[in-house]
């Protein structure tokens, strides 16, 4: 990977791409004042469900807002599908590599991580608006051995433009996918059904997603100063971890409680609001 080779589109560009689901989806994006274009930094947040929705959205309005487009590090196995890998890449996207990670910062690049990865994406029935990042600390320890501060943000609203009818964990306990999950290439592939996209309707009993307003959310800036030289102890990064972590769950709550107020005056209204 070249870092410096790459040139972000044009807002307008962006705006093409996205015109039908800015009106769709009516997005706003709330503290971008607490986004400095001069200090590179990593932003960190929840990844929505499916991953398709919220996330371009999400670069497209702090673009729009700060003039910021970070380089967003993605899931491995998203770069191994053919024409997708490409479309990622085109877009400034990078396999989420420590080196890959490494020449950003180097570089001097706003960079943008999602902890939950792929599984985060595979929500599970019980798990909208809530991080899935097992033990991963590996954005911390990052960000600390770099001097990087970590900008961390909030998405709402992604995860509930579908029901989920079938998940990752019906499918592990389902007699098919013991079945499956016995050929290792496959369980290798599926991660032990981590990697299960759900299966869930939308608008009816369509796979049309429903019309939820997205929201977002940057919190204030988390410096790493304090750990400075403490990239290697495994103390120090769970501690920046979990910091990171408390102010993105706090800004869901927040957004949800405001966002479902939204909803109650009817969908029309706040979409032609935000659109």
């Amino acid at each position: 990977m070249n870092s410096s080779t790459f040139t972000p589109p044009s807002l307008k560009a962006l705006d093409k791409r996205l015109r039908m689901q800015r009106w769709y989806f009516a997005p706003k994006l709330r503290g971008a004042e607490n986004v400095d274009p001069q200090r590179p930094s990593l932003f960190v947040g929840n990844h929505g469900l499916y991953g398709l929705i919220d996330s371009p959205l999400f670069v497209a309005e702090l673009y729009r807002e700060t003039g910021v487009y970070p380089r967003a590090l993605g899931d491995h196995f998203h770069f191994s599908v053919p024409g997708w890998g490409p479309l990622l890449t085109r877009f400034g996207a990078v396999d989420g590599t420590p080196e890959n990670c490494r020449e950003l910062m180097e570089s001097g690049q706003h960079v943008l991580v999602f902890p939950g990865g792929a599984r985060e994406v595979a929500m599970r029935k019980d798990e909208a608006h809530k991080l899935v990042w097992k033990q991963r600390t590996g954005f911390a320890r990052m960000a600390i051995a770099h001097g990087y501060d970590i900008v961390p943000f909030a998405s709402a609203g992604c995860d509930f433009t579908y029901d989920i009818l079938f998940d990752g964990e019906g499918f592990k306990h389902s007699r098919l996918g013991k079945r499956i999950l016995k050929n290792q290439k496959v369980n290798r592939f599926l991660r032990d059904g981590d990697l299960f996209m759900p299966v869930s309707k939308g608008v009816g009993p369509t796979l049309l997603p429903r019309p939820e307003p997205l929201w977002f959310q940057i919190g204030k800036p988390i410096s790493t100063e304090c750990w400075a030289g403490r990239s290697d102890d495994k103390d120090a990064c769970w501690e920046l971890r979990e910091q990171v972590a408390d102010s993105i769950e706090s800004m869901l709550s927040e957004l949800e409680q405001d966002r479902s107020e939204a909803r109650h005056k009817g969908w029309r209204k706040w979409l032609l609001k935000g659109g």
